[in-house]
């Protein structure tokens, strides 16, 4: 997650600085955003207890393209998203092609799995007012990089350990869902729900993510 914060305030200053030099008919063809959000999972198997935040953030761009003489537009583009689910479990067999989450029986402080993907999302956005938006889109993401992390007591009475995993097994490729923003001038509410695995069939637990966030378009 350090490296992925680290990435996130790159974009972000980056994009300060450019925002600077870009020209009013620029920022309205370009939009450089960011997604906070917490990720819901629908459904999850029955010893695995979710925590209640499971934050995540996305960071895209987009070419916007006019709709005639409107002020509303459609939009393509590319972004990266990083999701993390903590929860009471481990990942049994990290060797083994099936995944599957046992419970955790020591003391620990905290067990999470991380996916990162790379987006294209397509955006229609309504604009009323030249202030109020409403975006109702579509994203395709291919899993790029994944690992799980676990802090706590390596055995029931200790030491205390921090293990990282990479590249977790039997991961959906591909990804996709449909997406939801309303808001007003920069900031926006969001929503993304993956109707699409995150395991493959019948090679780990089902996993449906919901993220529910805000959005900051300052750009």
């Amino acid at each position: 997650m350090k490296k992925a914060s680290f990435l996130f305030v790159l974009a972000l200053l980056a994009s300060s600085l450019s925002a600077q030099i870009i020209t009013d008919k620029t920022s309205k063809a370009f939009t450089v955003g960011f997604d906070i959000y917490n990720d819901f999972l629908t459904q999850t198997p029955d010893d695995y207890d979710s925590r209640t935040i499971n934050q995540g953030f996305n960071v895209f761009g987009t070419y916007n393209f006019a709709l005639g003489k409107s002020a509303h537009t459609f939009s393509l583009g590319v972004g990266i998203r990083s999701q993390n689910f903590y929860s009471n479990t481990l990942i049994g067999d990290m060797t083994a092609d099936t995944v599957k989450f046992v419970p955790i029986t020591n003391n620990y402080k905290r067990s999470k799995i991380n996916l990162v993907y790379l987006d294209f999302p397509a955006e229609l956005r309504f604009r009323l007012d030249n202030k109020w938006k409403v975006g109702i889109g579509f994203k395709l993401g291919v899993v790029i990089d994944s690992k799980s992390k676990y802090v706590g007591d390596a055995t029931a009475v200790g030491p205390r350990v921090y293990e990282k995993s990479k590249r977790l097994n039997s991961l959906e490729q591909y990804t996709f869902g449909p997406t939801l923003r309303l808001g007003y001038k920069w900031i926006s509410l969001y929503a993304y729900y993956q109707p699409a695995r995150v395991f493959q069939r019948d090679l780990g637990p089902e996993f449906y993510p919901l993220s529910v966030g805000i959005t900051l378009a300052p750009f």
